[in-house]
């Protein structure tokens, strides 16, 4: 639930009893699009906020550490990723990140919603800057059907950058969409998601996409926590799957010798990353 009160946009998150406010300057869009209700605001000092279905999805001050996160980790973890599919990630910093690397080949950022694209291309037109890269391919439509109907074994690297898991994205957190990802992967493949809060959420929602992954036949299962401002308790988490192969290997040396600039991720913070506090080893299981 959102409210906006005397220039403060606030999200309310009734069952948890918390909430998270923004000042704002001015709202400089709304609409209604098939799918969802999108709004775009200035705010102060976070820079533009974008919020679907009064939801904050992002903003230009902090989004670089969902981002990074999203991709970083899981495409150093994979040996030599060519061709990468984005299931989400309507806003571009994903794909964004993605194509920073020289060795993928092709990308794909599959959104149900093109209004999402069309208005980041807009108000966060940073996080756009590669959608004019050659290796960049859009499919406006269905994830969870395009993902079903993707030649097997042709994919390394799949990043579900969902929503929460209600409405249209909730699809996206079940075992038949993971048993879609696994067959889509060639060995050695890696599916990584993104996971919600690991203080909120870690019993129900990461324990349910461990089991999940575990069940369409992902034997090496791993969430990674990192800060996120915006979201609720300030801090988030990614949940990556390795086809075949566990997930501790790690390019260590091409990360430290990355050819290009990352704002959160390095080297260390992908070791530092990899570590979890005991509440969530004593739920998850090490």
């Amino acid at each position: 639930m959102a409210e906006l009160n005397d220039g403060w946009f606030t999200e309310v998150f009734q069952d948890q009893g918390t909430a998270f406010s923004l000042k704002i300057k001015r709202k400089l869009h709304e609409e209604k699009s098939e799918f969802q209700t999108l709004e775009i605001y200035e705010t102060e000092t976070f820079g533009n906020l974008m919020v679907l279905d009064g939801c904050v999805m992002l903003t230009s001050r902090d989004n670089f550490l969902y981002h990074e996160m999203m991709t970083h980790p899981a495409l150093f973890t994979h040996r030599d990723p060519k061709k990468v599919v984005i299931v989400g990630g309507g806003d571009c910093g994903t794909l964004r990140e993605v194509l920073r690397h020289p060795g993928v080949e092709e990308a794909w950022q599959v959104e149900i919603d093109e209004r999402v694209t069309r208005l980041s291309e807009k108000y966060f037109p940073e996080l756009c800057e590669s959608n004019e890269d050659p290796r960049a391919n859009f499919f406006f439509g269905d994830g969870i059907q395009w993902m079903r109907d993707i030649e097997p074994n042709s994919v390394d690297v799949i990043i579900v950058d969902s929503t929460d898991p209600v409405g249209p994205a909730e699809g996206l957190f079940a075992v038949d969409f993971y048993r879609d990802c696994m067959m889509a992967l060639r060995k050695g493949g890696i599916v990584v998601q993104q996971s919600e809060s690991p203080l909120l959420h870690t019993e129900t929602i990461i324990a349910d996409v461990h089991k999940d992954m575990k069940k369409a036949g992902f034997d090496h299962v791993h969430t990674l926590p990192f800060p996120q401002p915006v979201y609720p308790t300030g801090w988030w988490s990614c949940t990556m799957a390795g086809k075949e192969k566990p997930l501790k290997y790690f390019r260590e040396a091409d990360a430290a010798e990355r050819p290009f600039v990352t704002r959160y991720y390095n080297e260390s913070i992908h070791k530092a990353a990899l570590a979890q506090p005991q509440f969530m080893v004593d739920i998850l299981g090490k």
